[in-house]
């Protein structure tokens, strides 16, 4: 049976709940939301290690139309954004919309049906004429590929497939990896284990988090008078939004601003001078992704946590062998190795027009979109936080709702009487993407002296969105047709 609608949405996260309560307020009723995981979430549902919880302001860290009054700490846990987003799709009626354990398989564009055909690992098929992907960008965990890791004989996982069952109480643990996860993980661990090695290739820069909790007074202040919040929310978007300089166009000023306050922070907490070194970045500032964290550092002050100024080469059935020379025996090997997402795996499960793989197109040309969200070639497909649209300065959520914007305006075109398909015009899909990469090419994630996964293998950075988020909404705030080839 192939299941028809107007509109298919696939992921659940927020990109695809924040597309789920637009459409139907749009009045668009004709649509389903397909998610390979048993609840909707995303990242925030699949993300679950210890000390997991997002680094963005939570006044900052939600829809613009469902503000929430009621964040207990200034920066918000996982499980409480998992709340919030339940609520969401409760509050917007999205809950019955969801299809869970639909993993898709393949999503195939039909020009004599002028629809997308989808065939999910459950067997079903679904057909429609818009496919909206809000997969995201890290949602595959990249698990390297290093020699002896099938040997191993311990347990090994990925931060983002935590093993809660699995008790680290009294255990040897290698931690591969020192990015965005390790850095709030690590704290919760290292207490419980018998020794800890944290093998690290480059040390992170990090600077304070200064969590604290939200007061029950401005809690009901914010419920009582939501403009209160709508301006905390404006102050820290400007704050953050300031942050750019410090990765495109010059700013040299608050480059050394923020330097200065890195390397204070890591003086502060690490008194051993010699463990300061190896904690100490030697790249420029923002070249890799800037992390906040109280804890960090204090916890790689322990007796038994060993940073490993060296990257794994190999493994044993029972060891971890540095690039050092080094064997450590160990009993668990935690992946905190982050997602791929310079060259999305996505690309594989979606074929365009004359039976062109998306995987196949991006590898000829490199990976590029219009907008962060169509590709010439693909016709009414729209990726939700696409290449080029990811944040490294503010809100990912503010990028989210411009797409939902710019998608819901392809939409509304599509149901004009006697319209058929939109398809990105090559001219304007390249242009695009020439200023975005001679934006791109200057800045602190090019130029700054590391490797990071901002850049696909021809070093190229096909992530990250180089300038203000606002002229971001200003580009996605309506959709042209003039830019597109449209077919009745």
């Amino acid at each position: 049976m192939i299941h028809e609608h107007e509109v298919l949405v696939v992921g659940a996260g927020f990109s695809g709940v924040g597309m789920a309560a637009r459409l139907m307020a749009m009045g668009l009723d004709d649509f389903v939301v397909l998610d390979r995981g048993n609840d909707l979430g995303g990242t925030w549902r699949d993300n679950t290690y210890p000390g997991c919880c997002c680094d963005v302001p939570s006044n900052l860290y939600s829809f613009s139309f469902a503000l929430n009054p009621d964040w207990s700490r200034a920066f918000p846990s996982q499980a409480e954004i998992w709340d919030y987003m339940r609520d969401c799709a409760d509050r917007f009626d999205v809950a019955g919309k969801l299809r869970f354990g639909h993993a898709v398989d393949e999503a195939r564009w039909h020009e004599a049906t002028g629809c997308w055909h989808l065939r999910t690992s459950g067997g079903d098929e679904y057909r429609a004429r818009v496919l909206v992907w809000a997969t995201g960008s890290l949602s595959e965990p990249s698990i390297p590929d290093l020699p002896g890791l099938g040997d191993f004989r311990g347990k090994v996982f990925h931060s983002a497939q935590w093993e809660h069952g699995f008790d680290l109480t009294g255990k040897r643990v290698c931690v591969v990896g020192t990015g965005a996860s390790a850095v709030q993980f690590v704290p919760q661990i290292a207490p419980v284990v018998e020794h800890l090695y944290l093998h690290q290739r480059t040390p992170p820069w990090i600077v304070p988090r200064r969590d604290r909790a939200v007061s029950s007074l401005r809690r009901a202040a914010y419920r009582a008078v939501p403009a209160l919040q709508r301006l905390s929310r404006l102050r820290v978007y400007l704050v953050f939004e300031s942050l750019l300089r410090v990765f495109v166009g010059g700013g040299e000023r608050r480059k050394a601003a923020v330097r200065k306050l890195a390397l204070d922070h890591l003086a502060h907490q690490v008194p051993d001078e010699a463990l300061r070194q190896k904690l100490t970045p030697h790249y420029e500032p923002g070249c890799k992704r800037l992390l906040l964290s109280d804890d960090y550092y204090p916890s790689l002050t322990r007796p038994n946590v060993e940073v490993v100024d060296s990257a794994v080469a190999s493994f044993t059935a029972h060891e971890v062998v540095g690039q050092d020379g080094i064997a450590r025996p160990v009993d668990v090997v935690i992946m905190g190795t982050g997602f791929d997402a310079a060259e999305p795996p996505y690309a594989e499960h979606i074929v365009g027009r004359e039976g062109k793989r998306l995987s196949e197109v991006w590898k000829a040309d490199g990976v590029e979109a219009y907008a962060g969200s169509t590709v010439a070639g693909f016709p009414n497909l729209f990726l939700i936080i696409g290449p080029n649209s990811t944040l490294a300065h503010n809100s990912m959520i503010f990028m989210i709702e411009s797409h939902i914007n710019y998608v819901a305006g392809a939409i509304a075109f599509l149901r004009r009487p006697g319209v058929r398909s939109v398809d990105v015009k090559p001219s304007v899909q390249r242009r695009y993407n020439e200023w975005l990469q001679s934006r791109l090419q200057h800045s602190v994630w090019v130029e700054g002296g590391c490797s990071s996964w901002y850049l696909d293998h021809r070093g190229r950075n096909t992530t990250l969105w180089p300038d203000h988020t606002w002229k971001f909404r200003r580009l996605t705030r309506r959709f042209h047709p003039g830019e597109y080839t449209v077919r009745a």
